[in-house]
């Protein structure tokens, strides 16, 4: 079936489409105090709560960036609905194919939750170093592991162990390449609980409402098994974090981490 579909149906509940808690992404919002002049990008914006939120409070110019046409149409829904006027545009593409009118354009670049677009974190930090200016901020999500991943977790979701690093080692990786950290945001347990069983809320709920889409039992199919995997080992095995980082606006002087 149509992976974007998929996503559509599994998060139509969510208002954010990833682990991170509302409460944290207002503390994120908060924390990066930005002049109504700044622009901001959002790569995989999803619903684009990061940026409609961000224009609530600061009037900024805001891009987001999808390749869901189902998560770009309730995007411009709710930024339609909540800030009529507000300087917010789309793009439905990829990602990895978005380019700066120039280089360095952004006051603030972010890529929460997706850094496969970019081939892993440490592509997607470079892509995001490579839309910011200096001084800017570059805001990263990334899982990481807990402890090391049973051979029946790797199994059962199809993730290998080179996928994710450490909660430490996502943090290195943007040390290595010159960015400061600022701040960390790392998601509980009940967040992890809340952003999959909204999943589970919204498939059963669709499938008492669709009983006739040719789609549904590979979508039932699919979502149990990811609850059981979930349940059985996720649960325990992966964590999630939003890294705040800045680019430094000169070179060297790094802070760096000690372990």
């Amino acid at each position: 079936m149509d992976t974007w579909k998929f996503y559509d149906i599994t998060h139509r509940e969510h208002v954010v489409c990833n682990p991170t808690s509302e409460d944290n992404l207002a503390r994120l919002v908060r924390l990066l105090r930005l002049p109504p002049t700044a622009s901001v990008v959002d790569i995989a914006c999803g619903k684009a709560e990061f940026l409609i939120r961000l224009a609530e409070v600061y009037g900024v110019r805001c891009t987001g960036v999808d390749i869901s046409p189902y998560f770009l149409r309730e995007a411009e829904a709710r930024c339609k609905a909540r800030l009529p006027g507000a300087r917010v545009t789309f793009a439905q593409m990829d990602g990895a194919d978005f380019k700066c009118d120039e280089p360095h354009g952004f006051s603030l670049a972010s890529c929460i939750g997706a850094s496969w677009i970019f081939g892993g974190q440490g592509g997607t930090l470079d892509a995001l170093i490579s839309m910011t200016e200096p001084g800017g901020w570059v805001i990263d999500g990334e899982p990481f592991w807990l402890h090391e991943p049973s051979e029946g977790y790797l199994e059962a979701s199809g993730e290998t162990r080179e996928a994710f690093g450490t909660h430490f080692s996502n943090l290195e990786a943007a040390e290595r390449r010159g960015l400061e950290l600022v701040h960390t945001l790392v998601s509980n347990q009940n967040d992890w609980d809340v952003y999959e069983g909204l999943q589970w809320y919204a498939t059963a709920e669709y499938a008492r409402a669709h009983p006739e889409d040719p789609d549904l039992a590979e979508v039932v199919e699919r979502v149990a098994k990811n609850k059981a995997t979930y349940l059985r080992w996720g649960r325990d095995t992966v964590g999630w974090a939003m890294y705040v980082f800045r680019r430094r606006v000169t070179e060297g002087g790094h802070g760096g981490l000690t372990a």
